[in-house]
């Protein structure tokens, strides 16, 4: 009829608000995942001395590669967060809505609806983090997102596309499903009801902190063996191969190597994203 509004979807309404929450987030805290990838992959010095902790390497990034080279990579940040938060939120929306009728997850629903979400959004942009992770590195001068997964393709196949899939995985499932547990419980122990709701983004956003905090220091030897593998598939077939090496060139602290900006980025990143999410999903009308 005339002058009727198209009713949208609310599987793509929630994938409109979890790209739009992925892009705030994004552009705000690239600097922290440049800083974490350079530290997962600094070489050793020799001797053992002269470690290079995360405001120094800041300092470095800024003298050598000018303010803005802390936002490299933020190309195919960009090119994974908005449709990957997208697919994220969207797959948790239909899973929520099919799953659970109309009450809260438990604690453990929450850590297979987060961990399922974040496997599908996770395999579907593998070939992008792939490029975002090799662009952060600093060792390689693609022109584009696009001439990067071009390149990727003809020099090492498939295999170089989804290299370091198992380490991405039991990195990103186990983050987003006990962040989601530990997020959800937390709200349901704070008073709502009684909140002003111009203080509920507020209260959201701490639960988000206290949940990526946890989530982080629990995935991080994850992340450094993905972040390892993707920068050189050719050197590790198997996921055993990189663990080995870390653990002889840098003991078990090597394994959570950038630690700090990564446990920053990664709780303020899903903290601001869940708050966007859920402020954006309550202005459409929809539960989030």
């Amino acid at each position: 009829m005339p002058g009727r509004e198209v009713e949208m979807h609310p599987v793509l309404k929630a994938f409109i608000c979890g790209s739009i929450s992925g892009t705030c987030s994004t552009l705000l805290f690239q600097p922290l995942d440049l800083l974490k990838t350079r530290l997962q992959t600094l070489q050793p010095p020799a001797g053992g001395s002269g470690r290079v902790g995360m405001v120094m390497l800041l300092f470095r990034v800024v003298r050598t590669e000018s303010l803005l080279g802390l936002w490299k990579g933020v190309s195919p940040s960009f090119a994974r967060c908005i449709p990957g938060v997208g697919i994220y939120f969207s797959t948790l929306y239909t899973m929520k809505q099919n799953l659970l009728v109309d009450r809260s997850p438990t604690a453990l629903e929450s850590v297979f609806l987060g961990a399922t979400a974040r496997a599908i959004s996770g395999i579907c942009m593998l070939p992008v983090t792939v490029v975002k992770t090799r662009y952060e590195s600093g060792r390689f001068g693609y022109r584009s997102v696009y001439a990067a997964l071009k390149n990727i393709y003809q020099t090492e196949g498939a295999r170089g596309m989804f290299s370091g899939l198992t380490a991405t995985l039991l990195r990103d499932a186990p983050f987003s499903g006990i962040y989601l547990m530990f997020y959800t419980q937390t709200k349901k122990l704070t008073p709502q009801d009684q909140l002003d709701p111009v203080l509920m983004p507020l209260m959201n956003f701490g639960c988000g902190i206290f949940a990526g905090i946890l989530a982080s220091l629990t995935t991080q030897p994850a992340d450094v063996i993905k972040t390892h593998m993707q920068l050189s598939p050719e050197k590790y077939c198997r996921t055993s191969q990189a663990i080995a090496f870390i653990y002889k060139d840098f003991g078990l602290v090597g394994f959570f190597r950038g630690g700090v900006p990564r446990a920053l980025r990664r709780t303020l990143m899903a903290a601001m994203a869940w708050t966007v999410y859920e402020q954006m999903m309550e202005k459409m009308g929809l539960k989030s």
